[in-house]
């Protein structure tokens, strides 16, 4: 196990009504003003913003508003953003809705208080120091920014998506209230799931060796999403599974999943597949980042298994309880040809990806890159922006270059 720091400074509310008590517990910490940040119209049209808004009033905690947050949000509303938290004084961020409004209103919290230009921290001309605090509520479970470091933004004006990952980013508190999300859609839905089993994935396919405490964590969760998954697609107000979703998806990406596996002074994880995948939607915006997981992560899986082989075994034996044949121990009468221990492993680990890749496309997700519009001569356009992001060589489970990166893209169109 390798030495880790581990913190999860947000407090969380969880359960039924709970958006109906920001107001309250804002001002008993007390906070005087938010900037509520939301995206294009949802949380409008099901009337959370008014509950949100409404316990705000009834606490007497100010605020002023800043909607209109796309999916893969952009620095452009960002810097409005920050131009507005400081005119106004505001002594909080409160974000309403997904992973995009938190992102952005993590951004504007890291620039409210920075002289410079907030876009300084994505492209890694500058470290911040200090934030304002963020406050959230949860509409959509998926990305796990409500308790998690991470924050990602776009400029389509670079053609780019970049992250900045630090314990700043954690918001203070996130109320998470299941029933918010009986009325997503199913496809956003599904690329939630996707998005929060890919979180845990990057961790546990990390290159370092098992830590058996943190791989039972990890591969539980992704065993439940697996399970409560399909009973949300069936019956989209099934309290007790939406709960559970919500709940995977902040414990996958809060750290947890991660202890022990990350290399000295790098992140918890791989995140070769994330990154591959913020190419995509930086190339079009209008491509669900969980959608692009399910078409990454089983292609890099196929690329990359050989390097090591257990890691992959041990994912298939607990997730989807797939395990080598025994020539000595199974019947193999039905098979003709023979049976190596090495075929078996190549066997098991092919099955597992194969599942993995099933039950994301069972939910509604793509399984190539043509079904979400990426064609081959797209693809060296997604390579400069990879480059930026994670240099000439990256990848800490196989060390891969850009020819790599060619090849996976290719082999999943």
């Amino acid at each position: 196990m390798n030495d880790f720091t581990f913190q999860s400074p947000t407090a969380i509310v969880f359960g039924r009504g709970a958006a109906d008590r920001t107001g309250a517990e804002l001002a008993r910490a007390g906070y005087q003003k938010a900037l509520i940040v939301y995206g294009q119209g949802s949380v409008v049209r099901t009337g959370v913003l008014d509950r949100v808004k409404r316990s705000l009033d009834e606490a007497g905690v100010a605020y002023v508003e800043l909607g209109g947050v796309r999916p893969n949000p952009e620095i452009g509303l960002v810097r409005t953003g920050v131009r507005i938290a400081r005119e106004r004084a505001v002594d909080i961020v409160l974000p309403v809705g997904g992973g995009s409004a938190i992102d952005c209103a993590k951004a504007i919290a890291l620039g409210a208080v920075y002289e410079g230009d907030v876009w300084d921290f994505f492209r890694k001309r500058a470290v911040p120091s200090r934030r304002l605090p963020v406050a959230c509520v949860l509409t959509i479970p998926a990305s796990g920014s409500e308790a998690s470091n991470s924050c990602v933004i776009s400029s389509d004006a670079e053609q780019l998506k970049c992250g900045i990952n630090t314990d700043l980013n954690r918001p203070v508190m996130a109320f998470l209230d299941p029933e918010l999300t009986f009325t997503l859609p199913p496809y956003q839905t599904a690329a939630g799931v996707t998005d929060m089993i890919s979180h845990v994935m990057e961790r546990f396919f990390s290159g370092e060796p098992a830590v058996p405490v943190t791989d039972n964590i990890a591969l539980g969760l992704i065993r439940a999403a697996v399970e409560v998954a399909p009973r949300v697609m069936a019956d989209p107000c099934d309290y007790d599974a939406r709960a559970n979703l919500m709940w995977i998806g902040t414990l996958a990406h809060n750290g947890l999943a991660g202890c022990g596996l990350g290399i000295p002074g790098k992140r918890d994880g791989d995140w070769t597949c994330h990154g591959m995948e913020h190419e995509l939607s930086a190339l079009n915006t209008s491509i669900t980042h969980g959608a692009g997981l399910a078409v990454i992560f089983p292609a890099w899986m196929r690329y990359v298994w050989r390097e090591h082989p257990n890691r992959f075994l041990e994912f298939g034996r607990q997730v989807f309880g797939i395990e080598p044949v025994d020539p000595e121990l199974d019947d193999l009468s039905d098979i003709d040809e023979e049976i190596t221990p090495e075929r078996a492993i190549e066997d098991a680990v092919e099955a597992t990806i194969d599942e993995l890749q099933e039950f994301f496309v069972s939910l509604g997700m793509p399984r190539t890159l043509g079904e979400l519009g990426i064609r081959a001569g797209d693809i060296e356009k997604l390579l400069p922006g990879l480059r930026e992001t994670r240099g000439e060589r990256f990848g800490s489970f196989m060390e891969l270059t850009l020819d790599d990166a060619r090849a996976i893209y290719e082999s999943a169109l």
